[in-house]
């Protein structure tokens, strides 16, 4: 048996149950329909472009290349220099 579950319901409790759905979303139920129908197709879709992309022997995306790697740069540091001429200008220390 496919659906275990419905195992132990009748054809009496399966017009109960659909009688109880049309009564509690009556109105709604095109509106229903047509989303869990539109939700079926793009899951479809999105199966097919899933196996289409895993069976596809060619990859669909460029390959990234890497960057060179560049040698590093010496870089010269100069002191700062310091100049005593502006030591001159402060007051005689005590």
């Amino acid at each position: 048996m496919i659906y275990g579950f419905l195992g132990s319901i009748g054809p009496q409790e399966l017009l109960l149950l659909l009688l109880l759905g049309v009564l509690l979303f009556g109105r709604k139920l095109p509106e229903i329909g047509r989303s869990v129908g539109k939700s079926i197709v793009e899951f479809k879709k999105g199966m097919k472009g899933i196996e289409e992309e895993v069976s596809s022997d060619s990859p669909s995306r460029p390959a990234i290349e890497p960057e060179a790697v560049k040698p590093p740069q010496r870089i010269t540091n100069q002191a700062p220099r310091f100049d005593d001429t502006a030591a001159s200008n402060l007051p005689p220390k005590l």
